[in-house]
This record gives C-alpha cells, structure tokens and sequence, in this order.
C-alpha cells in the first residue's frame, strides 16, 4: 500500500483526531495520510503537527482559512494527492464511523479485484448502520433510493463516504466543475464516476455513528442533496 493516501477532512475533531490517525497507520505500515483541516478553534490542526513529529514521511497537514465544506476539502486533497502521484486515493471520516480496519478491503476491491471506485456501503447488504436514530437512518436510506431512482445508478450506498478512488478516476474528472459542498458532494462525485463508465464496486461496511464530537449534518446540506440531484441529472441529459 506504498501507494495509497487516505485524507481525511476536520473540524473541531480533537477528541478523534490522534486515535484515528493511529488506528488507519495501523492497517499498513505504507500508508500516509493527508489531514485537511479548517482552521479548527480547537486546535486540532496543532494536534495533528505534534504527530507528525511521531510520523514523519507519513503524516500531512493542509490547513485551510476557515471552513469552507465537505465537498472543498475532499477537492483540495484531490488535488495534493494527484500532484504527488498516489494511485490510491481514500476519503474517510475522522469520526470513527468508517472502520479503519475496512481500508484493506477497499484497497484489495480496487488493486486486486479491478473496481475503478470501491465504496464502503452500509445499505448493499440491508441495513448495517449502529447508533443512529430510526428517523436518521430511514432519512439516509430513503435518500440514496431516492438518488438512485433519478440518477439511475446502480449504487444502493450512493451517499456513502468512505471511498477507495483509483488515481485514473479522479483525473478524469474536471474537480474545478464540482458543484456541491455538502453530503451531496459525494453524490456528485459517484455520478461523475458513473457516467465515465468506470466500474464501481460496493464493499459492505458498519458504519457507527461517532461517540465525540457534534455532527456536522444539517438541513441546508440535506436541502442541497434532495433538490441537487434534480439539477446535476438534467444537466447530464443536456450535456448527451
């Protein structure tokens, strides 16, 4: 896995931050991460440069002025990833709701078994989702059914966020035209995929609801989803 980056965007995650980062070190020890942080007021960005001291060659810090979204983050790291020539490229939550131990099997859907995108899916084998309230996790499903009906992807996961890109996936695809910030962001980036015909590989996970910290989930970012897919579907119909 000399060759794999997993970046992973913060705000105010101290409490997460240092367990997380050692905990994906642990699954190989060739894999780097990239930790893209929004000038959080709690200094996890200061945190983060204290382990790199422990993990040097391993461990990046990119801070940004302030926060700026999901969707801008994961780009910014795109782009660090691809200047420096990583084939694989992962998203992950800070949170511990993806399972560092998962990164392996995505890495193998990817390097050994051909996926193009391999996404860690809570809904590709039922439900397989722990500590969310009913009303959470209908909302979640309901909206990747809903996603997936306009789109027609054939993604049962489609707002999932932890993700196992191939380097040719993401060059291909012209991240200054990404439009979405919020969870729609990983919509938009799975139908990019989708429409370049790469082969997207759907790799059961848990996904566990974070125990520290607040979520950053909101209504506008749901809002954005709903009526965003609308908008990107059309605008794929007028681009054929």
């Amino acid at each position: 896995m000399k060759d794999t980056v997993v970046i992973i965007p913060t705000y105010n995650e101290i409490e997460n931050i240092e367990a997380i980062i050692k905990a994906v070190f642990s699954q190989s020890g060739d894999i780097h991460i990239l930790i893209v942080d929004d000038n959080s007021p709690d200094l996890t960005a200061l945190k983060v440069k204290e382990l790199q001291k422990e993990f040097p060659e391993r461990l990046f810090l990119e801070v940004r002025k302030e926060k700026s979204g999901l969707g801008t983050a994961y780009i910014h790291g795109f782009k660090w990833s691809l200047e420096r020539k990583y084939n694989y490229i992962f998203e992950m939550d800070a949170d511990f709701s993806h399972d560092p131990k998962d990164i392996i099997k995505l890495y193998n859907t990817c390097h050994v078994e051909g996926a193009d995108m391999a996404i860690g899916s809570r809904y590709v084998k039922g439900v397989n989702v722990v500590n969310w309230p009913m009303g959470r996790v209908l909302l979640s499903y309901l909206a990747s059914k809903y996603v997936r009906l306009i789109t027609g992807m054939k993604i049962d996961d489609t707002t999932a966020g932890y993700v196992c890109y191939k380097r040719k996936v993401l060059e291909s695809i012209d991240l200054n035209a990404i439009k979405f910030i919020g969870y729609a962001f990983q919509i938009e980036m799975k139908f990019k995929t989708y429409l370049k015909k790469f082969k997207i590989v759907e790799v059961p996970v848990i996904f566990t609801d974070r125990t520290l910290g607040e979520s950053k989930l909101s209504s506008g970012i749901i809002s954005e989803a709903i009526f965003g897919v609308i908008s990107m579907k059309l605008k794929s119909l007028f681009k054929k």
